[in-house]
């Protein structure tokens, strides 16, 4: 009986339940709103069917052309125009001749023979003809300063080298006639000639260049001064040096590079550059150089062998800079290769971002090879054909992770 009972009130608790819910289904209408058919003055969706929906001409496909942000979450959206404004240019992915890379460092050194030191040709102390200082032009033969020595206890060497020089004359020209008369040896006679060129050719080294004002000294070569050793009213001696003149038309670029790389030396084609003090990479390539000599052997660098290049100082770079360096050697056929620019670090790995189409962009991890300082080769994630954003990565990254440019949505 208690069996019954149960079941009985089980069953009109279920019936009440079933009710309700009937209730609620026939009384709850959208004022305006229903599921069959809504107008929104020529927007018409007809039961809840997304194959076609206009919007005044505008037709939205599920099947075509962008996909809602919830369908393709991953795909970023960055119109031409928003593209154009932060920067970005993409570039077809194209194989080509890459090379191996040697990654070291090295400096940037003045060649030979572009540059000379300037020497005191006397002693003296310091008169500057005009106001010099570092990195100033100046043109072969011009008077750079004048030494003057009339006011030292030692006395004027011109004045010296003058009275030295008529004394070896006139027992030169003595000589010469003690010697026709076979009164002295012909050994006593070259003696006094020997003494009288000597005497000579110390004058007129230093009268060549006497002012009224001192001994002008004179720049060797054009350029402009590296180094500028004395200053006003030095005095110096004779062979000091006093300044140091460049040319710097040519410059060398040194790499030191291990000895385990000996065997890839012999196929070196070029090298990129890029100073520590500039984010600007250059090539070789383009500024004219050529490989001048690499080393055979360790020497005082240790287990270290001298790379060294020449190539034309087209004013990026100056010497004394240290340099990180890509040493270019044998090619690499057939293989992908992007900007470093078109490279987006993130959590320890690297992308790259594909345009699918006009608007929409892709992040594709990426495996890299080599790197010449400018171009790296990608192992694998990207093949021929496809468009990468090679300039303005970084903000397209920014368009995917932040509100800074919307994504696409079928809101209205």
């Amino acid at each position: 009986m208690i069996k019954k009972l149960l079941y009985s009130a089980l069953v009109i608790c279920l019936c009440a339940a079933c009710g309700h819910s009937s209730a609620s289904h026939e009384g709850h209408d959208h004022e305006g709103h229903a599921h069959e058919t809504h107008h929104h003055e020529g927007h018409s969706h007809e039961e809840h069917n997304h194959e076609g929906h206009n919007h005044e001409g505008h037709n939205h496909n599920v099947t075509s052309g962008h996909e809602t942000a919830e369908a393709h979450g991953d795909e970023i959206i960055l119109t031409p125009a928003k593209a154009k404004a932060a920067g970005v240019k993409v570039a077809e992915v194209v194989p080509t001749t890459f090379h191996h890379v040697i990654k070291t460092s090295g400096q940037i050194l003045s060649a030979q023979g572009q540059e000379s030191m300037v020497v005191a040709p006397m002693a003296g102390v310091v008169t500057f003809k005009r106001q010099l200082t570092e990195g100033m032009a100046i043109k072969k033969g011009e008077s750079l300063l004048t030494l003057t020595a009339s006011n030292l206890a030692e006395g004027d060497p011109i004045a010296k080298a003058r009275v030295n020089y008529e004394t070896a004359r006139t027992a030169y020209e003595r000589a010469e006639r003690l010697v026709n008369e076979q009164i002295i040896s012909r050994k006593a006679y070259e003696e006094a000639y020997a003494a009288y060129e000597s005497a000579r050719i110390a004058y007129e080294g230093l009268s060549a260049h006497q002012t009224a004002n001192g001994q002008q000294v004179a720049a060797p070569l054009g350029g402009y001064i590296k180094n500028l050793l004395v200053n006003e009213g030095d005095y110096v001696e004779r062979g000091q040096p006093l300044a140091s003149v460049t040319q710097d038309r040519k410059l060398y670029l040194r790499a030191d590079v291990s000895e385990k790389h000996y065997p890839a030396l012999r196929t070196l084609k070029s090298a990129n550059f890029r100073p520590t003090s500039s984010t600007e990479t250059f090539s070789l390539a383009d500024l004219n150089g050529h490989l001048l000599s690499f080393g055979k052997a360790s020497g005082a660098n240790g287990n270290y062998l001298p790379v060294t290049f020449e190539f034309d100082n087209q004013g990026q770079v100056m010497p004394g800079l240290y340099c990180e360096v890509w040493l270019i050697s044998s090619p690499i056929e057939g293989a992908i290769a992007v900007p470093t620019t078109a490279l987006v670090e993130e959590q320890g790995s690297l992308f790259v971002f594909i345009q699918v189409d006009e608007e929409g962009y892709m992040k594709q991890l990426v495996t890299t090879g080599a790197h010449d300082g400018r171009q790296v080769q990608i192992v694998s994630g990207l093949h021929a054909g496809q468009r990468v954003v090679v300039e303005g990565a970084y903000q397209v990254k920014l368009a995917s992770t932040s509100n800074a440019i919307p994504a696409h949505s079928h809101e209205h």
